[in-house]
């Protein structure tokens, strides 16, 4: 006879807030944090004001789920680019394709965490959540450029805050181009971290 083996409390709640992000995430990537409500959310989600109260405080808790539920997913999502490239040229291209799927897909979540990451300037309580995803990201680009390094035989010389500011800042400034509707924004942006890849390596790597 097969016994069946009952959730705990703890994990049916965990399931009913990541059903609740799921659901919030399109409100938040569509509005912005300073516009979004929890009224706001409900109302555009099969889920009540009241159901929202009972598993987030408030808005800024369910926010900083969200984010960090995206996000989660999102250090995982050049896994596979670095696990089947056998050269360093198939990993570059893999990136760079990649970063630009990304946005195309997933605009509206990446321009919600950016939103919230300048919000942290000025909300405290947003400081610790928002560092959290920004190290995960760091350690994200960091394994990818030492896999990079790996294949191409060449001494990484950045170290991995540099290597984060430089692609992020390159990925920001290709989804600011995406959303105003710049043309060839994703395609610059693919070309640059073609140059810049170079330049975290040494001579032997651009020799």
């Amino acid at each position: 006879m097969t016994s069946k083996v009952s959730r705990r409390p703890v994990d049916k709640f965990d399931e009913r807030r990541r059903e609740l992000a799921e659901s919030a995430l399109v409100t938040l990537g569509e509005l912005g944090y300073a516009r979004t409500t929890l009224r706001e959310i409900a109302s555009n989600s099969e889920f009540s004001h009241g159901v929202l109260h009972y598993y987030f405080s408030d808005k800024l808790e369910l926010i900083v789920f969200c984010v960090g539920y995206y996000k989660a997913r999102c250090v995982h999502r050049y896994d596979d680019v670095v696990e089947r490239s056998t050269t360093a040229d198939e990993l570059l291209e893999g990136f760079v394709a990649k970063l630009a799927e990304t946005i195309v897909e997933e605009a509206p979540m990446h321009r919600l965490w950016y939103d919230l990451r300048s919000q942290s300037m000025f909300e405290e309580s947003l400081r610790e959540p928002v560092d959290a995803i920004d190290r995960a990201l760091e350690e994200m680009a960091w394994r990818i450029v030492t896999r990079y390094a790996e294949l191409l035989g060449a001494p990484l010389t950045a170290t991995p805050a540099l290597v984060y500011g430089l692609l992020d800042g390159l990925f920001q400034q290709a989804l600011l181009g995406h959303i105003a509707g710049r043309e060839g924004a994703l395609g610059r942006m693919q070309d640059e971290v073609r140059a810049v890849m170079p330049l975290l390596f040494g001579d032997r790597a651009a020799a």
